[in-house]
């Protein structure tokens, strides 16, 4: 068996956020979300669908990187009206990549700066954030995990709902958000803590739960077991070279 990379490790460990999701609308926004999603169609659930990037369904996962004389296997048109039917019916599952992250799970991709009229930095405003938010479930990958990202208080620009009944949309209740679970290149968390709080689920391999917390700006929960994140097997490294035959993945984590 081959040197396992981190890359490989976490787009594997990323590959069962959608193990148990049946046929819904899988959306990995960056190559190793990409990947994951791919992987889980390929190998874990197979009812889940994906499209080829463009306007259709396929009925195996495209390849990413040059295509060659790869032809996507195309089975139904998947056009932006049936997107949005999918999100707004709750039956999709994105994994979106945010610059900020808070202890609530709240989600900005739009701007860095206290003051939203002048930000330090502006970036690709909040996009369908919002909507998809509160639509259907949603996880995170972050490939620098840091106290930059995962911040202490609120983000500065709150672009998609959390666990925080402070800006919980009328009319709904905590339970019907669902943020699923947060892949970064330390660790794998979840929601799974008291009220919500974020928990470690796994360690990868030479990290300690002191270092995922130094990096983050707010208290994690920390079960007083925490295992190392699995390994990928042989059977998992093979299909992942054959959906990343240029080995895209390799400069993920930066």
């Amino acid at each position: 068996m081959r040197e396992i990379t981190l890359v490989d490790r976490i787009i594997c460990a990323a590959a069962q956020a959608w193990k148990d999701d049946g046929e819904v609308l899988a959306t990995g926004i960056g190559i190793v979300p990409r990947l994951a999603a791919s992987l889980c169609m390929a190998s874990i659930n197979t009812d889940l669908m994906m499209t080829d990037s463009e306007a259709w369904l396929v009925r195996e996962p495209v390849p990413v990187g040059p295509r060659g004389a790869y032809v996507p296997k195309r089975e139904s048109w998947m056009g932006f009206s049936r997107i949005f039917d999918n999100v707004w019916s709750g039956r999709r599952h994105a994994m979106v990549g945010p610059t900020q992250i808070d202890r609530f799970g709240q989600a900005n991709i739009s701007m860095i700066g206290s003051d939203y009229a002048k930000p330090k930095s502006m970036m690709l405003g909040v996009r369908g954030f919002p909507g998809n938010s509160i639509n259907h479930a949603n996880s995170f990958f972050v490939p620098n995990h840091s106290p930059k990202v995962f911040v202490a208080g609120e983000v500065d620009m709150v672009a998609s709902v959390g666990y925080n009944p402070a800006r919980l949309a009328r009319g709904w209740s905590l339970d019907e958000i669902d943020i699923r679970l947060i892949f970064s290149n330390l660790a794998v968390m979840d929601f799974g803590g008291p009220e919500r709080q974020v928990r470690l689920v796994s360690l990868h391999p030479g990290v300690t739960a002191a270092q995922v917390q130094d990096a983050t700006g707010f208290a994690l929960f920390v079960p007083d077991a925490v295992p190392e994140t699995a390994a990928p097997t042989e059977v998992q490294l093979a299909l992942l070279d054959r959906l990343d035959p240029h080995n895209v993945r390799a400069s993920a984590l930066g």
